[in-house]
């Protein structure tokens, strides 16, 4: 290990593996609903999953290239920053086997029984048997390897049983894959509360399918593969669309070499051996899970199939996403946002009134154009329903699809495909820049004149996370806002990653450039002694000169405030550099996704939200968009809700110069849990219809109040 560029820094897979720590403790907090506690689980294992298939697999690939570069936050090489990953990954596998060792006995505190094979009784051990024979050994391909028969493609993330087996006095290996079509949950009651997983009813039952021989060794097995797949623009044929190549890309990265191998519960020395050298692994990249089952994606199926009044009691009370009391959803949507900013924090506000505005925009006889940037999107969007209804109604609208959305690209394709059917432009992201940025712009004739509406945003245009992740989405009438997208989409369409623009900030060109000038102003503020602040909020801060600059900043004195719900490779707290910055972090019902730049105090406070988090590859290497909150009252409504994020002390966690979290203490004998005030805040604040009465024209409450009281007159 060599010594690192600053003294303030950490590496990023380690602290982001910290932060999936986070969402581990989480399944293990007794506060947190029961099923809620079952969900984080899953959760950690999935994030688990996609971290070795991306970032694992990118520092293997380093590794096998040049292992003698140094990481400038750690100065560890790439094969050292993939030991410290096996080492804290194996510290996590037995952590994550306690706690469902735990909540396994919870659950069967409650009468939810997940079985295995020797605690079913014989009415189960009989059913269970059966349908072993008649629903599933049919499905199955049993394989045993010899010359004839080699080692098998595994499947990335699939299950397989795999086993010795001694046939005719010779030992051999065998592997059974498990179909991924069958059910994974069998259910031993009509209520669905007792079930038992069918990789284990395989594996109990293995040697009906070899009566003749002995097997004596088996398991479970499941291999995760590299998923990260560099994209070279010169592989693109002169004659094949970007689209196209899209496809093929995909198809490789199911093939791509095996970066890690799970086992359940225990494997022989001799078999290890084999499947490492089979597999081109080594024995610190295969991880045994003693009590937890290798996938857990079957945890949100199973949940879903209980009782409903078991699901309600163990699950977080419902929350429906409400109106903003800035529109009203009864009446049309576009004169209103003409009149008035209006600020949308998901998922406490309803995305569906952005929904709504596009519906309304894309049947409006006023509006002539929408063009918009895609990232990610839900299956089956609205979104894409009325970008296609909009060019169907002669609207002019064109769509900027990001296909490397990693793990989207197959949905994003076919979006693509489907806005073209319907006469959308389409045109896609850049070679070395994926467009990551949340903007769209509405462009239309009202009372005569061409007025614009753009949105933008801190996530994607996804019904379905709207609601579990936090986002604040911006929509705004202002016509030099208006103006810089127009520019934006302009620059966009003949690949000008360089524009400069009057209020929007924009990455690759000026989005970091201007977060430093902010800073540095902080910094001569401070230096001169006055009052000085720089508060954010993201999910990740990796870049250098950002750290470099907070670290600056903090040295003179400027108060840095950030609430960081991830990756966080600077150490706050560490005296004679980073001495005045705090760092929080929050886990918790939803998602924390919202990305906000506060710079300076008083009313010369300015707030900013971004789609850009502090990772050199969203300053650096993506097209984002940040754009100013000028409403007073927005304004202060997102102060506010930095500083409620700040005093979570159930939720939040305290970055501490270690690297490690600690509960925060705030000083206050009150409990903060700031989504659920943004719960209850956001009940409070909704739009709420007014009486019919209220509704009337002023003169004619008036004629109606004067009437009854010259009834009331005439009565007396």
């Amino acid at each position: 290990m060599k010594t690192k560029k600053y003294p303030f820094t950490q590496n990023r897979e380690i602290s982001w593996l910290k932060f999936n720590q986070r969402v581990l403790e989480e399944a293990a907090d007794s506060s947190t609903a029961l099923l809620e506690r079952l969900k984080f689980l899953a959760i950690f294992t999935s994030n688990l999953d996609e971290f070795f298939m991306v970032r694992a697999g990118s520092l293997m690939d380093m590794s096998l290239v040049d292992d003698t570069q140094v990481d400038a936050k750690s100065g560890m090489s790439p094969g050292e920053q993939l030991q410290a990953i096996f080492d804290e990954s194996a510290r996590l596998y037995k952590m994550r086997d306690n706690i469902t060792h735990n909540l396994t006995h919870t659950l069967r505190e409650v009468q939810i029984e997940p079985m295995n094979i020797k605690n079913l009784n014989k009415k189960q051990q009989k059913f269970v048997q059966k349908y072993f024979e008649t629903d599933l050994s049919v499905l199955l391909a049993p394989q045993i390897i010899d010359i004839h028969h080699p080692f098998p493609f595994l499947i990335n993330k699939e299950l397989y049983i795999f086993f010795s087996i001694i046939e005719d006095g010779k030992t051999k290996y065998g592997i059974v894959p498990i179909p991924s079509y069958i059910p994974r949950v069998i259910y031993l009651n009509e209520d669905k509360t007792e079930y038992i997983l069918a990789e284990y009813v395989i594996l109990e039952y293995l040697e009906k399918m070899f009566p003749k021989s002995r097997i004596p060794f088996k398991t479970i097995i499941r291999v995760t593969r590299n998923a990260d797949i560099n994209l070279n623009s010169a592989d693109i044929e002169d004659d094949e669309d970007y689209r196209s190549y899209m496809k093929t890309i995909l198809k490789k990265r199911s093939r791509l070499q095996p970066i890690r191998l799970e086992v359940y519960k225990q494997i022989d020395d001799a078999a290890l051996d084999y499947l490492c050298k089979q597999l081109h692994l080594k024995k610190k990249q295969v991880f045994i899970s003693r009590r937890t089952p290798l996938d857990l994606s079957y945890i949100f199926p199973l949940i879903d199939a209980l009782p409903a009044p078991l699901r309600s009691a163990l699950s977080y009370k419902p929350f429906v996403p409400q109106t903003d009391r800035r529109l009203n959803p009864e009446a049309p949507l576009i004169p209103q946002v003409l009149d008035h900013d209006v600020l949308l924090c998901y998922p406490y506000q309803d995305i569906d009134l952005f929904i709504s505005l596009l519906a309304e925009a894309s049947s409006s006889k006023d509006v002539l154009s929408i063009s918009i940037t895609i990232y990610r999107l839900a299956k089956n969007s609205k979104v894409v329903k009325y970008l296609c209804r909009a060019a169907e109604n002669g609207i002019s609208v064109t769509v900027l699809m990001e296909l490397r959305a990693r793990f989207d690209e197959q949905n994003n394709i076919q979006a693509a495909e489907r806005l073209e059917e319907s006469c959308v432009s389409v045109f896609y992201g850049f070679e070395d820049y994926k467009v990551h940025s949340k903007l769209m712009l509405i462009t239309l004739k009202s009372k005569g004149r061409l007025r614009t509406i753009t949105q933008i945003g801190t996530g994607n245009y996804n019904e379905k996370t709207s609601r579990q992740y936090t986002d604040f989405s911006l929509i705004t009438a202002d016509p030099v806002i208006g103006q810089d997208a127009t520019e934006f989409f302009k620059n966009m369409n003949i690949a000008n990653l360089h524009g400069d623009y009057a209020r929007l900030i924009a990455s690759p060109n000026s989005l970091k450039a201007s977060v430093m000038t902010h800073l540095d102003e902080q910094i001569r503020l401070a230096r001169e002694g006055k009052p000085a602040r720089a508060w954010f909020k993201m999910n990740s801060i990796t870049d250098l000169d950002l750290i470099a600059k907070l670290a600056e900043a903090s040295q003179a004195g400027v108060q840095i405030r950030m609430i960081v719900r991830g990756i966080t490779c600077i150490l706050p707290g560490l005296e004679g550099y980073t001495d005045h910055i705090e760092i929080h972090s929050i886990v918790g019902r939803f998602l924390e996704h919202g990305r906000l730049y506060i710079f300076g105090t008083g009313s010369d406070t300015q707030v900013y939200i971004s789609s850009a988090d502090f990772m050199t590859r969203n300053t650096e290497r993506r097209v984002e968009i940040g754009v100013p909150i000028l409403d007073p009252a927005l304004k202060k409504e997102l102060l506010d809700y930095f500083e409620t994020e700040f005093e979570d002390n159930i939720k939040g966690r305290k970055l501490l110069p270690s690297g490690l979290y600690a509960h925060v203490d705030n000083g206050s004998e009150e409990l903060i849990n700031s989504q659920e005030v943004f719960i209850e805040k956001a009940e409070k604040m909704k739009y709420v219809p007014q009486k019919p009465e209220a509704r009337k024209p002023f003169l004619r409450r008036l004629f109606s109040h004067a009437h009854r009281k010259h009834a009331s007159d005439s009565k007396e």
